[in-house]
């Protein structure tokens, strides 16, 4: 039993690296508005599956990875990942039985208000200015979501990941 909950802990936190790798990996000048947000959207699904293993701590450490693997300052991507985390495991009984798309619909909203709380807590400890071209990537968030959910779905079924 012990051996098979560290196995399932192993293969989460290999997908939040990978997430992790997607989000650090460079995009093309021109198509850096549509990066999508790899760590929000796993951890997400993650959240949603298992509520008990990933959650806000868990959001929370993400958060502090993805400050420091950018090199910005520490505590805005916490900040947002974990305000968002609480949403969807506060309501994660109701996500999971609404359809892909309307996940997604509540998806692309969530990381709307990620997107405006990270440019919140940017601009209260620096001098930076709205850029509307960013929230693009919240389009293709809501185009991945469905795609993206039945992938770690299948993911963790095969593993057996509880």
């Amino acid at each position: 039993m012990a051996n098979s909950r560290a196995h399932g802990r192993l293969w989460i936190w290999l997908s939040f690296l990978v997430a992790l790798i997607l989000q650090a990996a460079p995009w093309p000048g021109e198509l850096e508005p549509f990066r999508p947000s790899w760590v929000i959207l796993i951890t997400f699904y993650w959240v949603l599956a298992l509520p008990h293993r990933v959650n806000v701590g868990t959001a929370l450490v993400l958060g502090l990875l993805w400050d420091l693997m950018l090199g910005s300052t520490l505590g805005v991507r916490g900040l947002m990942m974990s305000v968002l985390c609480y949403i969807v495991a506060l309501n994660f009984q109701v996500l999971r039985n609404l359809s892909l798309w309307q996940q997604a619909i509540l998806i692309a909203l969530l990381t709307l208000g990620g997107k405006l709380v990270e440019f919140w807590a940017e601009y209260l400890v620096s001098v930076i200015s709205f850029d509307p071209e960013r929230l693009w990537a919240v389009l293709l968030n809501f185009l991945l979501w469905p795609w993206l959910f039945l992938l770690l779905r299948r993911m963790r079924r095969k593993l057996s990941i509880r």
